[in-house]
């Protein structure tokens, strides 16, 4: 198994594999932003705006509640940026 290819490596679609991969790799970087702050679930919710529950989703890594653009706009709220970058096979 490659770590880039990790889903497709597991029985996904390429379509879905990459569509899980992008998010995998978005919720590791929020994942990490809150611990390093070293804030509780419940700090990180009031920070985000969300629930404890939502932010225990995040931190467990249930990958099937959160979508692309979720993640990506609890980033900018953190003030971090995200790079895409398309490569031709």
């Amino acid at each position: 198994m490659t770590e880039d290819q990790i889903f497709e490596d597991l029985g996904f679609e390429a379509e879905e594999a990459m569509n899980l991969k992008v998010r995998a790799d978005l919720m590791l970087g929020l994942r990490s932003y809150i611990q390093k702050q070293g804030w509780t679930q419940k700090e990180a919710a009031e920070f985000f705006g969300e629930t404890q529950p939502r932010i225990s989703n995040l931190m467990n890594g249930e990958i099937n509640r959160f979508s692309v653009d979720k993640l990506i706009n609890l980033l900018g709220k953190a003030g971090m940026d995200v790079k895409v970058e398309v490569i031709s096979k």
